[in-house]
């Protein structure tokens, strides 16, 4: 599988702005891709607003289990939100599905939920996921105050979990200072050596986070 695992420092940190940006980047280039968020908590209809998003920026070619594999109704983690429905997560299921999504596209960017230690089952949080899929993280984080600490922490978290971090998003909102958000970078820089970016609409920043995926 060619691609990357999009994970967060914390839930609505961005995840899916950046991976959607990240598609269209990719459909830009003439590729094919596989986007896919298998779980989503807070969902209102049959799919949740995330997995739809994803699945109409790849194209509206994946249907069914390909747009999303997992739809939850209570806004909580994966293993509460499935618990209240007497559900349980299946995550060999969200694995094959993800996999028979990659073997139709050029590029697959496979988002989870919330953060890297979120639980999916009682035995199995996100990071399970990501390992079972082996492919190179993008770790996305808020690009104001907090985010040194909680981004630093989460690529700890998956580096010790034996997982390549390919890079660091910090996906800036337009009503936050750049410069802080720069700043924070650059802190981050300093703690470890990979590639971090600030995000908001940047083209050239797409392209240095497809590069520093293709390079992990």
């Amino acid at each position: 599988m060619i691609g990357a695992f999009v994970t967060g420092t914390d839930t609505g940190v961005g995840k899916t702005f950046v991976t959607t940006a990240l598609v269209g980047r990719l459909r830009d280039r003439g590729a094919r891709v596989f986007a896919y968020k298998p779980i989503e908590t807070g969902c209102k209809e049959i799919l949740g607003d995330d997995q739809r998003t994803l699945a109409a920026a790849a194209g509206g070619w994946q249907t069914g289990e390909l747009a999303g594999a997992y739809s939850l109704r209570l806004a909580a983690a994966p293993l509460v939100a499935a618990a209240s429905e007497r559900e349980e997560i299946n995550l060999d299921r969200v694995v094959a599905v993800a996999r028979r999504g990659a073997l139709q596209a050029d590029f697959s960017l496979v988002e989870g939920a919330g953060g890297w230690r979120v639980p999916i089952t009682k035995s199995q949080d996100m990071s399970a996921l990501a390992r079972a899929l082996a492919l190179p993280v993008v770790v996305v984080g808020r690009a104001g105050l907090g985010t040194i600490n909680h981004s630093l922490l989460t690529i700890e978290a998956i580096e010790r979990d034996g997982l390549r971090v390919a890079a660091v998003v910090l996906s800036r909102q337009i009503v936050e200072d750049e410069g802080f958000a720069r700043s924070n970078a650059d802190q981050i820089r300093s703690a470890w050596p990979g590639t971090v970016v600030v995000y908001r609409d940047e083209t050239t920043i797409l392209d240095a986070l497809l590069a520093a995926i293709r390079s992990t």
